[in-house]
């Protein structure tokens, strides 16, 4: 499986989210670096799962909508009268 790669806007934005994280909850300053790797990080050991978890629900949906199109098909067939 190939990395995950975020758009700049939006890894920079991130980044920034982890380093406002770090300031209030944990009283410590990091750098701008440091956060990006730790975005890294949790892109490559979370990133795995959570795609693996969207694409369970997506075949659940999958699977829900086929099942109701197979209905439509067959409330569209001809009865014997």
């Amino acid at each position: 499986m190939k990395p995950i790669k975020l758009p700049k806007e939006q890894r920079d934005l991130i980044t920034e989210n982890i380093r406002a994280y770090f300031e209030a909850e944990r009283g410590e300053t990091i750098g701008h670096l440091a956060a990006d790797n730790l975005l890294e990080f949790f892109l490559k050991e979370l990133g795995p799962a959570i795609y693996n978890g969207a694409l369970s629900d997506c075949r659940t949906l999958a699977v829900q909508r086929m099942q109701s199109l197979e209905e439509d098909i067959y409330a569209l067939e001809w009865k014997k009268r």
